[in-house]
């Protein structure tokens, strides 16, 4: 994989997740260790309405789902065939608020994969401001397979 900006492919492609809920709009950076994402947040997104009506702020959790999304799809490509599903956060931060018409940066440093497992250390910004960071923990499960459900597929 190419550490420079290139064409990669769509993250629709990559990923399962769809709107409202797919929180990066492209890939501009892929390497071994390390993938950068970014979103421009739009005044007509859902949670806008809500949060905060007067003052609109992009909620934490969906930072941190767009860090989480960045690394799923640096480790798409990496095992086509698996379903990455995030099963730890630490060393959350929130430094900065963001409002509609922002397009932030999602960048993840993602460690080897070891018995199915992932860390990644991301940071969210705005040009060079930090908004956020955390530590990522996902699992790469098999498709449709569910361990922690009885009677899922193994």
């Amino acid at each position: 994989m190419s550490g420079h900006p290139g064409p990669f492919p769509s993250v629709s492609s990559v990923l399962p997740h769809r709107p409202p809920f797919l929180c990066i709009d492209r890939v501009v950076e892929l390497s071994e260790d390390r993938v950068v994402a970014v979103r421009t947040f739009q005044a007509d997104e859902s949670f806008f309405l809500g949060h905060f009506p007067e003052r609109p702020v992009v909620p934490g959790v969906v930072l941190i789902e767009g860090l989480a999304q960045a690394m799923a799809y640096h480790s798409l490509l990496h095992h086509p065939s698996r379903q990455i599903l995030l099963v730890g956060i630490d060393q959350a931060r929130f430094r900065s608020t963001i409002g509609p018409g922002t397009e932030v940066t999602f960048e993840v440093h993602v460690g080897e994969q070891r018995f199915g497992l992932t860390k990644g250390r991301g940071e969210v910004r705005s040009l060079t401001q930090p908004i956020a960071s955390a530590t990522l923990l996902g699992y790469a499960a098999e498709p449709h397979g569910n361990p922690s459900i009885p009677g899922g597929t193994p």
